[in-house]
C-alpha cells in the first residue's frame, strides 16, 4: 500500500465498478486544488494515440492537453522537481484509476492507461509523495471498443482472473487462521501466522486495494490517523503483537479485520480487467516493493518486510506469466528480459531465506539492500515496458 495510505481504488477494481477500463485527464477547469501548487493545463484536445506531456514540479502539475479521446490515453510524465513524485489519474470520488509512483527528480515515465466511455476525471501529481496532490480536471470524450479481440489476450484475462480469485481465497483462508490466533491471545502462533496471512493481500495488491476505505481499514499504517482514520486492521494487531501487547480491544480489531477482506474477497473476485490494466499492476507492485518493501518502511513493527517482498513479486511474475503468450508474440526478447530479471531477483531475494522462512529485516546489510535495489530497477525497467507491449492495436 503506499505510504500516504490514501483512500484509492486501483485500476482493476474500477473496471469492474464503474465499467471502465483506464482513465485520461480533462478540458473543464481545474477543480479545488488540495496541495499547494498549481495545475495548468493546455487548451487543446489530444488526438487518438497522442500523448500527453506532464511536467511535474514541486510545487506544479502542467498537462500539455485536457481532453482526449476514448480509448489508449497514454501520459509522459517528466519530473524536473527536487522531490520524489507521483502521478494520479483519479474517477469520481477518489477512485485511483491508474497511477505511476516514485518518479525521481530528473526522470520520466510513460503511463498507458484505457478507458472505453466518455466521463470527466482529475489528475494529480503529488510532490513528496504525500497528500492529496496538486489536482486539475480532464475530460474523455467519445466512446471505444474495450480491450481486444485477440484469442490470446483473451486467455490471458481469464487465466488472470482464476489467480486473483484464488489469491482471494487462501487470503481468507489466511486471514481467518490469524484473526483466531489473536483471540485465543496465542501471540506466538498470531506471530508465525502473521507473514504468511498478509502474502495472498500482497500478491494482487492492485486489486485489493482498489475498493474505497476497505484498503486503508485493512492495511493501513498508523499514518492513517493523520487522515483522520482509525487505525486498524493487519498493521495495527502487527504493532499489538510485537510492541504494545494484546490490548482490550484487539479481538475487536480481529473481528473487524476478517469481515473486511471477506468482502474484499467477494469484490475482487467479480473484477474484469483489460491486458492493459494487468500490465499495468505488474508494475505497481515493483513500486509497491520500490517505496514500502525495500525500505523497511511498511513492516515497521515485526520486520516481516521480505515476506511482502516475496508476495509483490510474485503477483508481479504471476500476472506477466498470463501475458507470456502475448508477449512473446509480440516481442519476444522483452519476454526473454523479463524472465531472466524475474529468475535473478527471486534468486537473490530467496538467499534471504533462513530455515524456510525469511530473514528480519534487520538482518539484512546495506550491502544486502544494495543488491536487492540494483535487481529490482532491472527488473522494473523492463516490466514498464509491457504496457506499450499489451495495448491494444
Amino acid at each position: 500500500m503506499p505510504r500516504h495510505a490514501q483512500r484509492r481504488t486501483a485500476p482493476l477494481a474500477l473496471a469492474a465498478l464503474v465499467g471502465l477500463a483506464l482513465a485520461g485527464c480533462a478540458d473543464t477547469a481545474p477543480t479545488e486544488m488540495r496541495s499547494t501548487g498549481t495545475h495548468s493545463t493546455g487548451t487543446h484536445s489530444t488526438a487518438a494515440g497522442e500523448p500527453i506531456s506532464v511536467s511535474a514540479t514541486d510545487t506544479g502539475c502542467e498537462l500539455s492537453a485536457t481532453t482526449a479521446p476514448a480509448g489508449t490515453v497514454t501520459f509522459r510524465i517528466t519530473n524536473t522537481g527536487t522531490k520524489a513524485n507521483e502521478f494520479y489519474v483519479y474517477a469520481e470520488g477518489d477512485q485511483v484509476v491508474s497511477e505511476a509512483e516514485d518518479i525521481a527528480p530528473g526522470a520520466e515515465r510513460e503511463l498507458k492507461v484505457e478507458i472505453t466511455e466518455p466521463g470527466t476525471f482529475e489528475t494529480a501529481c503529488k510532490p513528496g509523495m504525500v497528500g492529496d496532490g496538486i489536482r486539475g480536471a480532464f475530460t474523455v470524450t467519445g466512446t471505444a471498443q474495450p480491450g481486444s479481440a485477440d484469442a490470446k489476450v483473451a486467455a490471458a484475462i481469464a487465466d488472470y482472473r482464476t489467480f486473483v480469485a484464488e489469491q482471494s481465497d487462501l487470503l481468507l483462508v489466511g486471514t481467518a487462521q490469524f484473526v483466531a490466533a489473536v483471540k485465543a491471545e496465542d501471540v506466538a502462533k498470531a506471530k508465525k501466522l502473521y507473514p504468511t496471512a498478509r502474502l495472498p493481500w500482497e500478491t494482487i495488491e492492485p486489486v485489493a486495494e482498489g475498493f474505497g476505505d476497505l484498503d486503508p481499514r485493512i492495511d493501513g499504517r498508523e499514518d492513517v490517523v493523520a487522515d483522520g482514520m482509525k487505525f486498524t486492521g493487519f498493521h495495527r494487531l502487527e504493532k499489538d503483537l510485537w510492541v504494545d501487547g494484546l490490548q482490550s480491544d484487539s479481538a475487536a480489531i480481529a473481528d473487524q479485520l476478517l469481515a473486511d477482506v471477506k468482502e474484499i474477497v467477494a469484490k475482487a473476485k467479480d473484477v474484469e480487467p483489460t491486458a492493459l490494466d494487468i500490465a499495468n499492476g505488474a508494475k505497481e507492485l515493483l513500486d509497491e516493493v520500490a517505496t514500502g518493501k525495500i525500505t523497511g518502511e511498511e513492516e515497521r513493527y515485526s520486520h516481516t518486510d521480505l515476506w511482502d517482498f516475496h508476495g509483490n513479486l510474485k503477483g508481479s511474475q504471476s500476472a506477466l506469466e498470463t501475458l507470456r503468450p502475448v508477449i512473446t508474440e509480440r516481442d519476444p526478447e522483452l519476454q526473454q528480459a523479463l524472465e531472466a530479471r524475474f529468475r535473478e531477483l527471486a534468486t537473490l531475494l530467496e538467499s534471504h531465506r533462513a530455515g524456510g522462512a525469511f530473514k528480519s529485516y534487520t538482518d539484512l546489510s546495506q550491502a544486502d539492500l544494495k543488491a536487492l535495489a540494483v535487481s529490482l530497477d532491472a527488473l522494473a525497467e523492463e516490466v514498464a515496458k509491457t504496457p506499450g507491449v499489451v495495448e491494444s492495436p
